[in-house]
Parts: C-alpha cells; sequence; structure tokens
C-alpha cells in the first residue's frame, strides 16, 4: 500500500490550528478534564475508537457529546439497553411491494459519529455486531455489504461492573477500542462552574465544528506520515515484548493503535516525527482496557501502574 506524502507545511498548519480550536472549546464545556479532551480528540485524529469508563453523571456523555459538535457530520446515539437487537443497529432488508424486492434500511450505524452510551448494557449477541462495524467500516447483511460514511468514529461509554444490568465486553471487542479514558469527578472549582451553568451539558449547543469532515479525513492521513524512526521501533517493541512476557493480552491491533495515537499526539505538538516521550504518555490510555487474559476483571488503576512499571524497568536507549 502507497502512503500518501506528507502535506504542504501551510496545509498542515492549518489543519493542526483547527484541531487546536477544538479542544479549546470543548475544555470549556468539559471543564478540568483538559487532557481527556486532548487525548479524546487525538483519538478521533488517530482513526481509533474511544471508550469512557467511570461512574455515571461524571460528564461522559458530555464529552462524547462535545466531540460529535467539534468534529460535525452526522450524528447517531444508541441507549444500550439488554433488549437492543443487531438489526436495531445494522439494519434490516424490508420488502418493498413496488419494486417487489428486499431493501436494505439502515441501522444507525450509518453515520459519521456513532455514540454508544452504556454500552456494557447491551447483551453479549449485539454487542457481536459492532465487531466488523469498528474495524473494517462496513455491514455485511445477507450477502450484501454496505460500507459506513467515512470519516466514521465510535464513542462508547461504559458504567463500572459492579453495577446492576451490565454484560462484560469480550477481549475482541475491548481490542476494537483504541483508546480508553476516565474522567472522575470534577475538583471543586470545576463542579461550581457547571452548577452555576457555565459549563456542562447546557454549554453543548455553543460548540461547532472544529474542522470540515474532509478536513479530518486529511489530517487523518497526515498523521500516518508522522516518522517512527527505527530507534522508537525498537523501543515500541522491547515493552510490548514485556507487556507480553508479563502474562498480559496485546495484538498487533493494539500496537499498531498505540502507536497511531502516538503519532497523533505527535501531529497535536506540532513534530514530523514521534519520540519515546510520545509512547510512554500514550501507553496506559491505549493498554489500560485490554487486561490480562487470567484476570478480566481487573482494576484499570492497578493496569495502569503495572503498565508504568513496564515503562520504568524498560530501558529507552539499545545495547551497542
Amino acid at each position: 500500500m502507497t502512503l500518501s506524502p506528507p502535506l504542504p507545511a501551510s496545509t498542515r498548519t492549518a489543519l493542526q490550528e483547527g484541531a487546536r480550536r477544538g479542544i479549546t472549546a470543548l475544555s470549556q464545556v468539559v471543564v478540568g478534564k483538559e487532557f481527556q479532551v486532548r487525548r479524546a480528540v487525538a483519538t478521533l485524529l488517530a482513526g481509533g475508537h474511544l471508550l469512557l469508563e467511570d461512574l455515571p453523571g461524571v460528564g461522559k456523555t458530555t464529552l462524547a457529546k462535545g466531540l460529535c459538535r467539534i468534529m460535525g457530520g452526522s450524528y447517531q446515539r444508541i441507549q444500550g439497553t439488554n433488549d437492543l437487537l443487531p438489526s436495531d443497529l445494522l439494519g434490516v432488508n424490508l420488502w418493498d411491494s413496488e419494486l417487489r424486492a428486499f431493501r436494505f434500511q439502515e441501522g444507525p450505524v450509518f453515520t459519521n459519529v456513532l455514540l454508544m452510551d452504556e454500552l456494557n448494557r447491551i447483551g453479549p449477541k449485539t454487542q457481536s455486531a459492532l465487531l466488523e462495524v469498528m474495524v473494517e467500516g462496513q455491514v455485511t447483511l445477507d450477502r450484501g455489504v454496505y460500507p459506513l460514511p467515512s470519516p466514521f468514529f465510535v464513542i462508547a461509554t461504559q458504567n463500572p461492573m459492579d453495577h446492576a444490568g451490565t454484560f462484560p465486553l469480550p477481549e475482541s471487542q475491548l481490542d476494537r477500542f483504541s483508546c480508553v479514558l476516565h474522567l472522575g469527578y470534577p475538583d471543586a472549582a470545576a463542579e461550581r462552574r457547571i452548577l452555576r451553568d457555565e459549563a456542562g451539558a447546557d454549554r453543548l449547543r455553543e460548540l461547532e465544528p472544529a474542522l470540515t469532515l474532509e478536513e479530518w479525513s486529511l489530517a487523518r492521513r497526515d498523521i500516518r506520515c508522522i516518522q517512527l524512526s527505527d530507534a522508537v521501533l525498537d523501543y515500541a517493541e522491547r515493552v510490548i515484548a514485556r507487556i507480553r512476557h508479563d502474562g498480559a493480552f496485546c495484538s498487533t491491533r493494539a500496537v499498531g493503535h498505540w502507536l497511531t495515537l502516538s503519532r497523533a499526539e505527535a501531529w497535536l505538538e506540532g513534530r514530523t516525527y514521534a519520540t519515546p516521550d510520545d509512547l510512554q504518555s500514550t501507553l496506559g490510555d491505549s493498554m489500560a482496557h485490554r487486561g490480562a487474559l487470567d484476570d478480566r476483571r481487573l482494576n484499570r488503576e492497578e493496569r495502569r501502574a503495572s503498565l508504568g512499571k513496564v515503562l520504568r524497568e524498560t530501558p529507552v536507549g539499545w545495547m551497542p
């Protein structure tokens, strides 16, 4: 596959400035969470999908809707319930009496931004309907293949596993999310702004698209041109080898998500190359939700701590 050539410097700068404006605007709505907002936008730029995990009522859906607003394009929201069927997501073939043939009626996945609210309240059968959608950007139904709009971005929220009415997400689905974020409670100053209606969900209507859909797609392609030197790739391979040696699940897809998210962070910084610092800063968000095969309910904070230990014990340099 031939990679697209890098964009002219002026075009790249304009795209970067637009993305940063989007981050700034969204940070005025989801207050006190500047890091999470930037990382969410980096996930959008990286072409991945975002998983938001936390307690109800701390701003997960507000962040997701805000991302939809700054991205623009079409938007669909699906509320997770245990009686949701695959056809409720993908669509269904309906009989057209005039044409005397079946006609495919598109489901809500045919959109630019898909918000899956409380994903783990959906039953396992319906969860599996998203596997092809999130990787291949298409729906296969009754021998027909239907491509999704581009760009396509899934944002899912998940409640803690000990809450009533939840189902565990299988590893195969977790592996399709390139980043997991936790918001936590806002600090006192941020919460006061929300309670005064100076921020929060009531301010979502003030957000405008930061870039056009074509510009988001162009930025995604440009991020693929961010250089990963052999030294950086050597370091990444040492980290991955250590993670796998410790018994954790880390697929080749997961490694690709990690590297692309690192490239997106470098792109937002205005650089044309990624560094070990970029890899270190994104490792936890790229890998924490994948857990370990022998402990599927490993606490995310414990998982992040173990990944931090891997970084501390893996040398950045290389042996001569």
